[in-house]
């Protein structure tokens, strides 16, 4: 009987609802013939009640409301079964949504709350602006927000929320009007229905980390969401596949959030939330595995405040980040701390980047690889609605005042997070704006014009979001966004024979002032490494790895070549009778056997190898292409080979483990009939002929 009493009391505000709203207050006198479904409703929004306020208030003093408003929506969505027709409860439902990963769930309980009864609350004409700047109607939302600011004359806190939002309005116009050069798309092999935030990907585009709180092994929380892990994916021919929890010891029970890769892919900066006390990890790819993220230097990881958004800078030394402030109603802070000594991994006080910050949250932090750009995600500055994602340059020591990105990369809705890749022709964010998969999803930012490009990528992708890379062993020019001259270089080692990774210790070489620029092991289970080399130099790259043989070569990246991509495979030969190698860092002048200062490193390289196992016996050759005479090509390359081997007695090494030979151009590597054939096999060598 009182299902059919509720039934036909439905009906009849169905039916009232044609002619005029009707607000149906939760009065016992309006549920006469459902008591205990009316005690039931209104204790739960005496429950909801108080976590609704408590959210209200952290949203006011611009802090995380956690848990409360989705607690407090539970409480009243029993209420809502009962009495649909209720203002008040429409209205409280909006904002808990509002302030939830799904706001667009907001826009029909606080338009339905703004027809029962625009009174009802002294709020209810701001979050009716809210979603009517969720639904991009702009100048409703302004009708509503001054509606707003003509009942609520109180002094305090809030009035700055409301001069925000009635400037993100005209933002809005301003950046629709003008939308940017870009398809934005939802990246759906990586989304679910839960939360996909916090992308970071690998420098070369191969790899993206991501956070989500899809369903894990962990117990969920009291309102059955699962904490936040990692997660990770490869791209294979423009394609991201399966997605995979990240191996190693890096998830836990808390909310691990991924912050930032290092530019080399073998550190990660994350946060993680341990009831309320946010603080910065690291953790070190060890193999194929991520190591226990250790907690960061207490200047960047405080234990008083919130830390979190952690970004690498491109030198190594510095961390920026974002800080909670406890002290003022300003939300997170962009600071930045240096290293001062790597071996100590200390760091200096963190300091407060006053251009970038704003009045309300900043931060997550990029730092892009050219050192020059930071993009923030902020709700203030020029913020159109909620996190936008601003860029800001470093001019003359200082940082520009943040510029927003732009519609459509932003909307009303929160679009935050940020990672480039190289060539600024891609960029991936995070998003809760309608029609995605659920909540924040990753999307894809393709930019295909000239105007607001972020910067560079790695690789020269067709201009369309579907598009499969062009890719190529050898150097690859990247289109040029930016006159900014860098070309990374990765790659693996590998044995020569079984084609396995081997670990291997690289050094990169300025040839021309011999100095050491680069030091770092390659990966233990795939011997990838990756590195960013600035234009205009000669490089030589010497790799070694315990019982083989030290493999080089050298080449330039030319000064205003823009961006590059060396990708190279090096295989290893084994300390073994017979294995040979080409000494591609030794150079001589034209025609002549006069060992160049340039020569210096490769040769020590060799002194030590030969130092290191004392058993091993060479021969040096020397080789020449087919150009010219065969005698005098012979004489040039023994001549070669001599000064090398007198090289190696200076410093010490025995004369009866060395001997020296010029074949001329009798043993070609490759074709003499280009240029690139011919260059090969201009070569000195040394053949392990002992052991």
């Amino acid at each position: 009987m009182k299902k059919i009493n509720r039934y036909i009391l439905v009906i009849s505000l169905f039916i009232s609802g044609f002619t005029t709203a009707q607000n149906v207050e939760f009065k016992r006198s309006n549920f006469k013939d459902n008591v205990e479904e009316f005690k039931e409703a209104t204790d739960a929004i005496d429950k909801g009640v108080p976590l609704f306020e408590e959210g209200s208030v952290a949203i006011f003093e611009v802090k995380d409301p956690k848990l409360a408003f989705k607690k407090a929506l539970v409480q009243f969505k029993i209420a809502q079964k009962l009495n649909a027709e209720n203002a008040l409860n429409n209205f409280r439902i909006g904002v808990c949504y509002i302030h939830s990963s799904t706001p667009y769930k907001a826009i029909s309980y606080l338009e339905k709350a703004y027809a029962l009864d625009p009174e009802c609350d002294p709020f209810l004409y701001y979050y009716h602006g809210n979603a009517m700047q969720l639904e991009e109607k702009f100048d409703e939302a302004l009708v509503s927000y001054k509606k707003f600011e003509e009942n609520y004359r109180k002094s305090d806190n809030f009035n700055k929320f409301v001069s925000m939002r009635k400037l993100e309005c005209g933002y809005a116009k301003k950046y629709k009007a003008e939308p940017v050069r870009c398809w934005v798309d939802n990246v759906k092999t990586l989304n679910t229905e839960f939360d996909e935030i916090a992308p970071t990907i690998t420098t070369d585009g191969s790899e993206i980390i991501f956070s989500s709180n899809r369903p894990n092994s962990n117990k969920p929380n009291e309102v059955g969401e699962y904490d936040h892990d990692i997660y990770t994916s490869l791209n294979e021919m423009g394609t991201w596949k399966k997605v995979k929890a990240i191996p190693g010891s890096v998830n836990s029970p808390l909310d691990d959030i991924v912050n930032n890769l290092s530019y080399d892919g073998t550190k990660m900066l994350m946060h993680k939330d341990n009831e309320g006390q946010i603080d910065i990890y690291e953790t070190v790819l060890n193999g194929a595995n991520w190591g226990t993220p250790e907690i960061m230097h207490f200047q960047i990881s405080t234990k008083r405040t919130n830390d979190m958004y952690a970004s690498y800078n491109h030198d190594g030394y510095n961390i920026y980040f974002a800080r909670g402030n406890e002290n003022l109603s300003k939300g997170t802070n962009i600071m930045y701390s240096g290293m001062q000594s790597m071996l100590k991994k200390d760091y200096k006080t963190a300091t407060t980047i006053n251009q970038v910050n704003s009045q309300f949250n900043d931060g997550p932090i990029y730092m892009h690889i050219d050192g020059k750009t930071m993009y923030i995600a902020s709700q203030g500055h020029e913020s159109i609605g909620g996190y936008d994602i601003f860029v800001s340059k470093k001019i003359q020591g200082g940082w520009s005042k943040p510029e927003n990105m732009g519609y459509p990369i932003n909307t009303p809705y929160d679009d935050f997070f940020f990672a480039a890749t190289a060539n600024g022709k891609y960029a991936y964010i995070s998003s809760n704006r309608p029609n995605g998969a659920g909540g924040f999803d990753i999307y894809k930012v393709t930019f295909w014009g000239a105007q607001k490009q972020p910067i560079v990528d790695m690789e020269d992708y067709l201009l369309a979001s579907i598009a499969e890379p062009i890719k190529d062993p050898q150097i690859e020019e990247v289109v040029s966004v930016n006159k900014v001259s860098l070309t990374v270089f990765k790659g693996k080692t590998i044995d020569a024979l079984s084609s396995k990774a081997v670990e291997a210790a690289i050094e990169i070489t300025d040839n021309k002032s011999g100095k050491i620029i680069e030091r770092f092991t390659t990966n233990s289970a795939t011997g990838k490494f990756l590195l960013s080399l600035t234009a205009g130099k000669n490089y030589g790259i010497a790799v070694k790895a315990d019982g083989y043989l030290f493999h080089s070569e050298n080449f330039d990246v030319l000064d205003g070549s823009a961006y590059n991509l060396i990708n190279k495979t090096i295989e290893l030969k084994n300390i073994a009778v017979g294995s040979k190698i080409a000494l591609r860092n030794i150079f001589f002048d034209v025609g002549q056997a006069t060992l160049r200062s340039e020569s210096n490193a490769e040769l020590d390289r060799l002194v030590k190898l030969l130092k290191d196992v004392p058993s091993l016996k060479v021969e040096i050759s020397g080789h020449t292409d087919n150009t010219g005479s065969s005698s005098i090509n012979d004489k040039l390359s023994q001549n070669r080979a001599d000064a090398v081997v007198v090289y190696l007695k200076g410093k010490g090494i025995s004369a009866g483990r060395l001997s020296a030979k010029g074949y001329g151009s009798s043993k070609p590597m490759e074709s003499n009939n280009n240029s690139q054939g011919r260059q090969e096999n201009r070569r000195t060598e040394f053949e392990i002929i002992e052991n």
